[in-house]
């Protein structure tokens, strides 16, 4: 129905928030944003449209999530975030810099990654932990609950240090029926970590992220009007942080732009 009356292409995103920051780089006249509200409805979106209805003018964009961690195949046509999610992304680029211009308090900024190293390296090794217990979660079979997770309950907002085997204890609390132990558990969570020192972003949630940097916003290094900041309105900030020099940094925009220009549609505007 919406093909015959526009013969444009149709990018389809998972959600709302992923339709507003990728209306900011899309071509305003030949480009429309579906929001298909979950990954699976990405991709088979895409593949419905390729494989039935031979629309090779329709693509996707999805968040990696554990994708690459696990070795999944990539979907033909549908391109993957360069880490966990957009805002993890995003706060991989220059974003996180301006975010913290806004929000943060420079002296206390520097005090602080005098004693604890670079706030963005801070920030992964924090947030992390959780994104691999899901990934360990997953490969066991253990169905852990991460919902409406309280970051401030094992990360000490001072010196973003995340106590592992309270984090642990804190998931198992609102899972149930778990036969591995806490402290094996937890092991595992450490070793991956360790593992992967040489990109701690790899393995980091936005949403986990956004909430432990928040939280050291309020409590460590924020400025006077970060000290009531949320989460969503955090997440908001760096959303409108990232704009179209640091988009065309990522390799998402490289390989969805490369591959439209190669089958001449249109896609991005920047």
């Amino acid at each position: 129905m919406m093909r015959s009356v526009f013969g444009g292409t149709f990018l389809v995103v998972e959600g709302v928030t992923d339709s507003r920051l990728y209306s900011k780089f899309a071509d305003p006249v030949h480009v429309r944003i579906i929001i298909a509200h979950s990954k699976d409805n990405v991709r088979h979106s895409v593949v419905e449209c390729q494989t039935k209805r031979r629309d090779g003018r329709v693509i996707g964009i999805a968040d990696a999530d554990l994708d690459r961690l696990l070795n999944r195949r990539c979907v033909p046509q549908v391109f993957l975030t360069d880490r966990n999610d957009m805002e993890s992304t995003a706060l991989c680029s220059g974003a996180l810099q301006d975010v913290l211009a806004e929000y943060g308090d420079q002296e206390k900024i520097k005090a602080f990654e005098n004693r604890h190293g670079k706030i963005s390296d801070a920030l992964a090794k924090a947030a992390g932990p959780v994104c691999i217990l899901m990934y360990i979660s997953y490969k066991k079979g253990m169905n852990l609950n991460f919902k409406d997770l309280d970051h401030s309950r094992f990360i000490n907002p001072k010196t973003l240090e995340n106590d592992i085997p309270r984090m642990v204890s804190e998931v198992y609390s609102q899972s149930m029926g778990q036969m591995y132990p806490k402290n094996a558990i937890a092991d595992q969570v450490r070793a991956m970590q360790k593992s992967m020192e040489n990109d701690l972003w790899q393995a980091v949630r936005g949403h986990d992220a956004v909430a432990v940097l928040a939280m050291a916003l309020r409590e460590s290094f924020g400025s006077y009007n970060a000290s009531h900041i949320r989460e969503g309105e955090l997440g908001g900030a760096i959303r409108l942080a990232y704009g179209p020099s640091y988009f065309k940094e990522s390799r998402l925009y490289r390989e969805s732009g490369k591959w439209c220009e190669d089958h001449k549609i249109d896609l991005w505007h920047i």
